[in-house]
Parts: C-alpha cells; sequence; structure tokens
C-alpha cells in the first residue's frame, strides 16, 4: 500500500522571494531560431520512429 503524499508547505518571506526570484520569466534562456528548428527537425525524425 502506497504512503500517503504530505502537503506542500507555503513558502513565506525570505524563502518566497528566493524562489520568485529563481522562477522568473526574466531568467528563461530564449534560443534563437536556428537551434529551435534544429530541435524540431530531431524531434520529429524521433517521432517518426517512435512505435507506441
Amino acid at each position: 500500500m502506497a504512503k500517503p503524499i504530505k502537503e506542500t508547505p507555503v513558502l513565506k518571506g525570505k524563502d518566497a522571494e528566493i524562489f520568485v526570484a529563481k522562477t522568473s520569466i526574466a531568467q528563461v534562456i530564449r534560443l534563437d531560431a536556428n537551434k529551435r528548428a534544429k530541435i524540431r527537425e530531431n524531434f520529429a525524425s524521433l517521432q517518426a520512429i517512435a512505435k507506441f
């Protein structure tokens, strides 16, 4: 039998500020069009050979 999952604690104060700073949209790394196209090509080739 599985153990029950504990509730996630609410972040307050300094911990909340650090969390928001680390996950802010400003820190998201944007890929250039060439890298994005290469990723899409790789995904398409993997999807073509995948057997699910």
